[in-house]
């Protein structure tokens, strides 16, 4: 006989409106729980702030993923089609140059010729900074991920038709079995259930 091992991954409580959820929303935030989400069929205007949730961070990231496009380009094109390297004294450099010179009707081939790099440095900040978006935003939400412990609740599947629910983790610090359900029951949420995951 087989037994699976379960932990307790949270609370799911449902409420009955939009405004139900977002006062709710507010006082979890409140309450000074962190491990929290909501899930609605549709975005509800406000519901960051009611949350509590801070800025992405990921501009930034997305900010300097094109900066190292930018330089990547600028780099592969001096290493490769310009005098520049020797100019400063680094010869061993020169023969990379000199494997590609791009010489176009006459025009030098020098590090003044940087406007003739612009579309280079353009594509591949365009590029580096989709691809930071990609999958910075993937580890940031922690996706892919094939299954998730709400998915057990019967309840939860209403939340892409007409439910409105929130969860409380178990991993958050102010998490207790008793005294999380019992505050989630004074914001009015209903079928309050506790959801477990297989380990």
């Amino acid at each position: 006989m087989s037994t699976t091992l379960k932990r307790v991954h949270g609370f799911l409580a449902e409420f009955d409106s939009v405004q139900d959820l977002y006062h709710a929303a507010e006082h979890v935030r409140d309450a000074g729980y962190q491990r929290w989400d909501v899930h609605t069929p549709f975005p509800i205007h406000g519901m960051d702030a009611a949350m509590g949730v801070k800025r992405s961070k990921l501009p930034y990231f997305v900010f300097f993923g094109g900066l190292t496009g930018t330089c990547v380009a600028f780099t592969l094109q001096t290493l490769t089609q310009t005098t520049f390297w020797s100019d400063i004294g680094l010869g061993f450099l020169q023969t990379l140059a000199e494997t590609y010179p791009t010489v176009v009707q006459a025009k030098p081939t020098h590090i003044w010729t940087l406007p003739a790099f612009f579309p280079v440095m353009f594509e591949l900040t365009i590029l580096f900074s989709a691809f930071t978006v990609l999958f910075g935003l993937l580890s940031m939400i922690g996706l892919p991920r094939l299954n998730h412990p709400l998915f057990v609740s019967k309840r939860f599947a209403k939340f892409s038709d007409d439910g409105f629910f929130v969860c409380i983790e178990a991993r958050d610090p102010k998490f207790s079995q008793e005294g999380t359900k019992s505050f989630l029951e004074k914001l009015g949420g209903k079928n309050i259930e506790l959801i477990e995951d297989d380990i």
